[in-house]
């Protein structure tokens, strides 16, 4: 019960570091979920699990702005769709320590 606790306010903390200086979430939220435990593959899958309710909430207040191109949205939803499962061939076939060094590039 504690680490659920303990998972909140990291998110929490997280949340608000995001929001602050504009970096996005992922690249604090993975580190944090590893050092409560998860691996770095299910790390980053929850990352990127926990975009969507963002992701569909902005979608719904832009275009009610007048801002969403449907059709623009409709190419880069379906070569996302083809990327993802790419993507997570890949990452599922690399070892853990690959898969690490790996998301280290990307935030340096």
């Amino acid at each position: 019960m504690t680490s659920y606790f303990l998972a909140a306010a990291l998110g929490m903390v997280a949340g608000v570091l995001s929001g602050l200086f504009g970096v996005g979430g992922g690249l604090l939220f993975v580190p944090i979920l590893t050092w409560i435990g998860l691996t770095q593959l299910h790390a980053e899958a929850s990352s990127l699990l926990a975009i969507i309710p963002t992701v569909l909430v902005g979608v719904w207040r832009q275009q009610r702005y007048g801002n969403v191109r449907w059709r623009a949205a409709a190419v880069l939803g379906v070569a996302s769709i083809a990327a993802t499962v790419g993507g997570a061939q890949l990452a599922v076939s690399l070892p853990e320590a690959t898969l690490r060094k790996l998301f280290a590039v990307l935030l340096l």
